[in-house]
């Protein structure tokens, strides 16, 4: 009716002639549609969840820069704040567009470039082990053995009696075995040994299975045969199925490769390292070889070929080589000869020239190889997996955290070498302990300072392992692909 007030949608009463915000006008006796109630500010307060822009702005081309807000005018001052602060979140929740860069995210993936750098690395090592290995193979025959060497036989014992050494002198000290050959040159026949009895000779009993030493003369003479070792064959098969047992249960296939690259490993050593040497080659050049084609066989081969492996391979070549020049350095300056006992007997067995001491620096190289790939691996298994455990990660903070871990395993690695050697060499520091020489004069004696040598050289380039494997592994894992991280 005319005259009358129209209610507000706020509950207060307005002039009809004044239009009222969000009330339809008429233009030519047709209405326009009428104004959606969502584009008014709200008049609360206003909750905003993060992240939700299903509330659309009033101008999607973002705020005016001039003109007032019809709708926040009509609220009151805190819903008009509220409505500004609603407003800001929903642009800053919004996706951005255009050409703008932004910071703080994780760095773009590079595993192709990381993979090319990488090969470009190990591919040229590689191939140096492969002209290596040709150069250095013992193509000549074979190094026949020392005119000395004696024919194994394998026997049992069938009966034992004390004796004396010398027939007839009544004095005793020996025992009588009748040993029943089970091969050599008259399998089935007993024959008797004369064994002394003393501290330094084994107790040999009725039952046990030795083996004879054959000189070669006359095979029906018990002068020509000698009881030398026990058989150990068959302990040591089911030590060895044990042991392969436990690896694969545990390791299930990763296990099995791992015995794979066990066995390629001694295929190396017995069929490349050790003929070179006998065959006259630099023992140093041979095991540095040797080890290199021992390293890119088992690493791979066990845990795949990967940037993760690649990464181990590199950190375990480059404290390889810091090892062999420590090693050739320190082996001068102590005046090392490496003519120990077992060394001076080969030589003579040999009758050739054998470089003795290149031989100490290729027992120095080899024995730690087998230290440096459990470093390596873990250390570059522990970088990736912070990686996948926090993406954004810098590579100073993979670095860093990876380096806590590798402290506590260089810690008892190193005292883990330091033992193995010790434990080696036991006899020897045993007879040192009783010499009553003092501590200085046994440590630089020619054994003693050896394997001190051997130990500290070793050691070395095991925590030198550990900084130069996580600062690799920082590098390349921080720039890999997320698929790659899954593998």
């Amino acid at each position: 009716m005319p005259g009358r007030r129209a209610p507000r949608q706020d509950g207060a009463v307005s002039d009809p002639g004044v239009p009222r915000a969000g009330a339809p006008r008429r233009s030519g006796g047709r209405a326009r549609p009428p104004h959606d109630p969502a584009d008014d500010a709200p008049t609360g307060p206003i909750r905003a969840v993060p992240g939700d822009d299903r509330s659309p702005d009033p101008d999607p081309a973002g705020p005016r820069a001039t003109g007032p807000d019809p709708a926040a005018a009509d609220a009151p001052p805190a819903g008009r704040a509220a409505a500004r602060r609603a407003r800001s979140r929903r642009r800053a929740a919004a996706p951005v567009t255009g050409h703008g860069h932004a910071h703080g995210g994780p760095a773009p993936p590079a595993g192709r470039r990381v993979r090319i750098l990488i090969a470009a690395l190990l591919v040229p090592c590689a191939m140096a082990t492969l002209v290596g290995v040709v150069l250095l193979w013992p193509g000549g025959p074979s190094v026949a053995p020392p005119a000395t060497a004696q024919t194994p036989v394998q026997g049992e014992v069938t009966a034992a009696q004390a004796t004396d050494c010398s027939p007839g002198s009544g004095a005793g000290g020996c025992v009588a075995l009748v040993v029943r050959m089970a091969d050599g040159p008259l399998p089935g026949r007993d024959l008797v040994q004369v064994v002394p009895v003393e501290p330094g000779t084994p107790t040999i009993g009725v039952g046990d299975d030795v083996v004879l030493g054959y000189s070669g003369g006359d095979a029906t003479d018990p002068g020509s045969y000698q009881v030398v070792d026990f058989q150990r064959g068959g302990s040591l098969l089911w030590l060895t199925g044990l042991f392969a047992a436990a690896v694969v249960v545990l390791g299930r296939w990763r296990g099995l490769a791992a015995l794979g690259a066990l066995v390629l490993s001694f295929v190396v050593l017995l069929g490349f390292v050790l003929p070179a040497i006998l065959a006259g080659s630099n023992p140093l050049a041979v095991a540095v070889v040797g080890s290199c084609l021992i390293m890119f066989a088992v690493l791979y081969l066990t845990h795949g070929p990967s940037a993760r492996t690649s990464t181990a391979v590199l950190g375990t070549l480059v404290s390889l080589a810091l090892i062999g020049v420590l090693g050739a350095l320190f082996s001068v300056a102590a005046r090392l000869t490496g003519l120990d006992d077992q060394t001076t007997t080969l030589i003579a067995s040999l009758g050739t020239g054998v470089d003795a001491r290149g031989l100490l620096l290729a027992g120095v190289v080899i024995g730690a190889l087998g230290v440096l790939d459990d470093v390596t691996v873990t250390q570059t298994s522990a970088v990736w997996e912070l990686r996948r455990a926090d993406p954004d990660m810098s590579t100073a903070g993979l670095f860093t955290a990876a380096m806590r871990i590798g402290r506590d395993h260089v810690a008892s690695a190193v005292n883990t070498l330091v033992l193995a050697y010790a434990g080696a060499s036991l006899p020897l520091l045993l007879l040192f302990s009783l010499s009553g020489q003092s501590l200085g004069d046994v440590a630089t004696s020619q054994a003693v300072a050896t394997e001190i040598v051997r130990t500290l050289v070793g050691s070395i380039g095991l925590v030198a392992s550990v900084p130069i494997t996580t600062a690799l592994a920082a590098v390349v894992a921080r720039r890999e692909t997320p698929e790659a991280l899954r593998v």
